[in-house]
């Protein structure tokens, strides 16, 4: 049967914009397997649209880019997409993957409970640094890169075939990669401020449910 993912790529802050941009490669590569993609960019990653592609074409893959709160994530202009106790139910028998602020502390539990097979996110916020002047090309910002191209890799990872244990590992390892990276030399305030904040990610990036399900 044909592998099924839906993503969501709202674009309408500086923050969801990089997110977006950083999400396209795992489009590519899910494309290049022969998986049907369902990519709700821009105003389409809409509560709308997403509850109507959870049940209609039920993707077995979700994963969400945007802005979140502990029982929710949000989609274009931050509009609840999924909240708990209200749709969360429409993750059953899925596994999810929400590059959001929170989410990982109300919303993952409440899901698997509603029986989605497991929840990867972010327990706290998701925090990343940028350069300004790289607006126009977000995919050759350094800065950004340092935690945008771990959180990316858990989407990989699951793509290709990986337990939800293993992405959330991988992630993890680079994330703590790149910190050591940016402490092993002399390092400025800026960018031992930015080491924190990679731990930070790392910490909080926690999994519900069940940990070895696969996509």
């Amino acid at each position: 049967m044909n592998k099924k993912l839906l993503i969501t790529r709202p674009e309408h802050d500086d923050t969801t914009y990089y997110l977006s941009y950083w999400s396209k490669k795992a489009i590519e590569i899910a494309e290049t397997k022969g998986i049907t993609v369902f990519d709700l960019s821009r105003e389409k990653a809409n509560r709308n649209k997403t509850e109507g592609i959870l049940k209609k074409q039920e993707p077995k893959l979700v994963i969400f880019n945007g802005h979140g709160r502990e029982d929710a994530v949000g989609g274009h202009k931050n509009e609840p997409l999924i909240v708990a106790k209200q749709n969360e139910t429409l993750l059953k028998e899925k596994i999810t993957y929400a590059i959001s602020c929170k989410s990982a502390k109300e919303l993952g539990p409440e899901s698997v409970k509603q029986g989605a097979k497991a929840y990867l996110g972010y327990e706290e916020d998701f925090i990343f640094f940028y350069e300004p002047k790289k607006m126009t090309e977000p995919l050759a910002d350094k800065t950004a890169e340092l935690f945008l191209e771990p959180s990316r890799e858990a989407m990989l990872s699951l793509i290709k075939g990986n337990s939800v244990e293993e992405a959330e590992k991988r992630t993890k390892n680079m994330f703590k990669e790149n910190m050591i990276k940016l402490l092993s030399s002399e390092v400025t305030k800026e960018e031992a401020s930015m080491a924190r904040y990679l731990w930070w990610n790392m910490k909080h990036l926690t999994i519900h449910g069940d940990k070895t399900a696969t996509f």
